[in-house]
């Protein structure tokens, strides 16, 4: 893009009484895109509270942002997101910690920028320890989740981009006052630990002034396909489904030739409704055979065109991150198999990336976040310190 701006009209659908007017004031309103990457669009004071009867309020200044970053070819668009700073900090230059957020669900009211406010996000704790270290830390909506379109959900470009800019956003919000060029970390699992793993293999060409410290990568969706097969008939079928509307509305497919009319209706339901543990409870053991015109499961067509060249686009592990990465994954996750992220520390350590991996047998893959923060919040510490990064390469 250009230094000449552009005007866009950003709005979303949302429903909830108050909260939701709320939201909308920050997103239904003309905003004008301007040529800096991570530059602040508009703001808003913001809550977080950690329960749904929002009975426990985080003591933190809360601010919801929007901001411009670029999608997947490069165009400029408007993301949502939330800026937390803590109350108290022993840092003298306060680090911020990027937070990419995992599966939320495709529809607007999903975007963690209300979840947080609403009391439902279920990230909630994670966010918390860091803020209780005294790190401010802001957590992207990523594309399409609040703003239009559909969530590109596991497109690794547009992720990463969402994330690094979203530090940007942090560094230049007026009404919170961080350090412009201060040291900064990134932290995600899940979605999350795959978006944080595409920011940190793009900062060095994509945000090279950052002064990131360090990566905590938790369960990274590595390879779709490998992905894919698990997820696909088990406990986290719609998680297969949320990624095949999200690469679609990516790369400009039309998927409804592929389904019957349960499959659009399911997906429709996904896209536009449900939220994680929503679709979760809802779909369990989602099977995409069943949703097909021709009774084939969707995995199969990944091996075909377009869609091989597309899960071929998503890979990770081709390019070198140049910050320490710690990667925790469990052997008993039974969504994304641990030799996904055993494969890819295995590929950065090759091309020279300083990576320890760090296995645990947490049993499941929403038990083991916990695993990855226990891990990650002490490993951060040592990187913000200055002290010299562990590794298993």
């Amino acid at each position: 893009m250009t230094a000449a701006a552009s005007a866009v009209l950003v709005f979303s659908v949302s429903s909830g009484g108050a909260a939701a007017a709320d939201q909308l004031r920050l997103r239904q309103r003309p905003v004008i895109l301007p040529a800096g990457n991570g530059d602040v669009l508009s703001s808003e004071p913001g809550v977080f509270y950690l329960d749904p009867l929002k009975a426990f309020k985080v003591n933190a200044d809360v601010h919801r942002i929007m901001y411009r970053t670029t999608d997947r070819t490069g165009k400029a668009i408007a993301v949502t997101g939330t800026v937390l700073n803590p109350a108290t900090s022993r840092y003298a230059q306060r680090p911020i910690v990027a937070f990419a957020p995992g599966t939320q669900g495709l529809a607007d009211k999903c975007a963690p920028s209300r979840q947080l406010g609403e009391g439902t996000e279920y990230e909630a704790l994670p966010v918390k320890k860091l803020l209780d270290q005294g790190y401010a830390v802001v957590v992207t909506d990523y594309q399409g989740l609040g703003t239009p379109g559909v969530h590109t959900y596991m497109d690794r470009e547009a992720q990463g981009r969402a994330v690094l800019d979203s530090v940007r956003a942090a560094q230049r919000l007026d009404a919170v006052d961080l350090p412009d060029a201060g040291p900064v970390a990134l932290y995600g699992y899940s979605q999350g630990g795959g978006a944080t793993a595409s920011a940190a293999e793009l900062a060095p060409a994509y945000a090279p002034e950052l002064k990131i410290k360090g990566a905590v990568v938790g369960a990274p969706p590595a390879d779709m396909n490998k992905v894919a097969d698990s997820m696909d008939g088990s406990a986290y079928g719609a998680f297969f489904n949320y990624a095949l509307s999200g690469l679609a509305t990516s790369y400009n497919i039309d998927i409804n030739p592929y389904l019957n009319a349960l499959g659009k209706r399911v997906a429709n339901d996904l896209r536009d409704n449900l939220c994680t543990t929503q679709a979760l409870a809802k779909y369990p053991f989602l099977n995409s055979r069943f949703l097909t015109v021709d009774g084939r499961p969707l995995t199969e067509r990944l091996g075909r065109a377009p869609w091989n060249t597309i899960v071929a686009d998503q890979q990770l592990g081709r390019r070198k991150p140049a910050v320490p990465v710690l990667l925790s994954h469990s052997a008993l996750d039974d969504v994304v198999p641990q030799q996904v992220g055993k494969t890819l520390a295995v590929g950065w350590c090759r091309r020279g990336a300083t990576v320890k991996f760090a296995g645990n047998l947490v049993p499941g893959h929403i038990a083991a976040t916990e695993a990855t923060s226990a891990e990650g919040i002490p490993w951060l510490a040592d990187r913000f310190a200055g002290r010299t990064a562990p590794t298993t390469c």
